[in-house]
């Protein structure tokens, strides 16, 4: 079955259809994946940890709203969007214990299972294939802790799934605001993930950034983009009672159904990527064209 997307000619899965079962293509047990477990003198676990302390330091409310406030005017360079993953070469995500890789290399790895399993449509991926684009932000003096990672909710009180939640932010000013300390915080309830402020990461910008620039991908593609590492909540649980019907339907369906091919094709294999550019670069001809603002 096909529905219409609301707002775009691009024909969709039925959100319905997408969840299936655990992904068979993960290249080691699914429990292995994101293990936050410390382990003493392994660099990556302690690297992964300092991240997400610097991360859950210094995100605040007044921090995220001046980091829409800078970047939201895409002024700070054009480039197509082949050019802008390209940069992706020279980045290894320093809040991931999966993979010590080039972060094209998982561009290429989540968009080619997509299409092994969704051959038809072409959106997805695409998707799969810029959902972390928007980490260009680290070549631009932005620290890692403020690109990479889980996303949470702030202006209120931090969700119980996330990850190292109970250590690390003890230095956060939020969490001594009574305006910001309680269950809802600033925030009605049931108002909607639309319209809470999320911390500070490659999701939003890039969500908004494709917005800026009218892509016509989805709607859905651009649900999955801004919230694919809002784990606390389509993973963990949390924040529900912030959430619409909605969102807690058919944008979780289709964001779990995303998170699949972004957690469980990481690995060590490296696809043909200069094979495989010719078929994106149309995607991206088709869905994004041309010199963008960044």
């Amino acid at each position: 079955m096909r529905i219409l997307n609301e707002t775009s000619p691009v024909n969709i899965i039925d959100p319905s259809e997408l969840l299936r079962p655990e992904p068979e293509f993960a290249k080691k047990n699914l429990n292995a994946f994101r293990d936050y477990t410390i382990i003493e003198d392994d660099p990556i676990q302690e690297r992964v940890r300092k991240t997400y302390l610097e991360m859950h330091t210094n995100q605040t409310v007044d921090f995220v709203k001046g980091k829409i406030a800078k970047w939201c005017n895409f002024d700070t360079f054009q480039s197509t969007m082949k050019e802008a993953l390209i940069k992706l070469n020279d980045l290894v995500d320093e809040s991931d214990p999966d993979v010590d890789m080039p972060n094209i290399v998982h561009a290429f790895q989540t968009a080619e299972r997509i299409r092994q399993d969704f051959p038809n449509d072409d959106w997805f991926h695409l998707t799969g294939l810029i959902h972390d684009v928007g980490k260009v932000m680290a070549f631009f003096d932005e620290p890692q802790w403020c690109v990479v990672g889980d996303t949470f909710v702030v202006g209120a009180d931090w969700g119980k799934s996330i990850v190292y939640r109970d250590s690390s932010f003890h230095n956060n000013p939020d969490g001594q605001n009574p305006k910001y300390n309680t269950k809802y915080g600033i925030y009605e309830p049931n108002c909607g993930l639309d319209n809470v402020l999320i911390s500070w990461g490659h999701d939003e910008y890039l969500y908004r950034m494709l917005k800026h620039n009218k892509t016509t991908l989805p709607d859905v593609a651009l649900k999955m983009i801004r919230f694919h590492s809002f784990y606390p909540w389509h993973t963990g649980g949390d924040y529900e009672h912030l959430t619409t019907e909605k969102d807690q339907t058919e944008i979780k369906k289709w964001v779990l159904t995303f998170n699949r091919y972004d957690l469980y094709t990481k690995s060590t294999e490296v696809p043909d990527i200069e094979a495989l550019w010719p078929y994106y670069e149309s995607l991206i001809n088709k869905y994004i064209p041309g010199v963008l603002s960044w």
